[in-house]
């Protein structure tokens, strides 16, 4: 019985999306059109392909951003509660920065810091 209410929320939720998900394929617009297909580039016409390979680098370095802006935001509510987890807590972060160091070490390692 405890596991009812949680059910029928998360029913409750797939029939509110689904709902507006079906209410917005029937009653808007669909006008498709020549202009209407062309790649928006903040006003300016499109000039070249839209299909170009980018570097690799630059998905790497957006990924380990990615990664330590986590390691940010792991290590605020550890820091505030510090206290209260005592060498336990201690211990756990100092597995999980040495982690994140290791796998800095390997990027570094490979060159994906490196822009040029």
């Amino acid at each position: 019985m405890a596991f009812f209410f949680v059910l029928m929320f998360f029913g409750l939720a797939v029939m509110m999306v689904a709902s507006g998900l079906v209410f917005s394929r029937l009653l808007a617009p669909h006008r498709p059109g020549r202009l209407k297909d062309v790649p928006y580039e903040c006003g300016e016409l499109p000039v070249g392909r839209a299909w170009i390979q980018y570097n690799v680098g630059y998905y790497l370095f957006g990924l380990l951003f990615l990664i330590f802006d986590v390691e940010a935001a792991f290590l605020y509510p550890w820091a505030v509660a510090f206290r209260e987890l005592g060498m336990v807590g201690f211990v756990e972060m100092a597995i999980f920065l040495f982690v994140l160091l290791l796998g800095l070490a390997y990027a570094w390692k490979k060159g994906v810091l490196e822009w040029v």
